[in-house]
């Protein structure tokens, strides 16, 4: 389904004990806008999965919560972080993703 790389994990972790929520997971979504008419999100999830919707996966030991449309543009990819020049962030590797605008924030399906 979907997975962390074991650097973006790390990351995460580090973000979640930073902000003193260890044991929450991070929600992974697709919602429309952006230049390519796509985009993706990425939060905090401390309340835990819609217990009659969201897909939960567990990768690098980070918990992921996907809802049910997001599930359906996002088989197959990739969280990770990437720090370069321009800064550090985290990105998703979507092999779904039909074109994607420079910045690789929004993609089309």
């Amino acid at each position: 389904m979907i997975t962390v790389t074991p650097l973006a994990a790390e990351k995460i972790n580090e973000l979640l004990a930073e902000e003193q929520k260890a044991g929450a997971g991070l929600r992974v979504f697709v919602q429309g806008g952006g230049c390519s008419g796509f985009q993706y999100g990425l939060m905090i999830e401390e309340d835990g999965a819609s217990p009659d919707s969201d897909k939960v996966i567990e990768s690098n030991g980070v918990t992921l919560f996907v809802d049910p449309i997001s599930v359906r543009y996002l088989k197959g990819a990739e969280v990770d972080f990437v720090d370069n020049l321009a800064g550090g962030g985290f990105t998703i590797r979507n092999p779904n993703a039909k074109t994607t605008c420079g910045c690789g924030s929004s993609f089309s399906a």
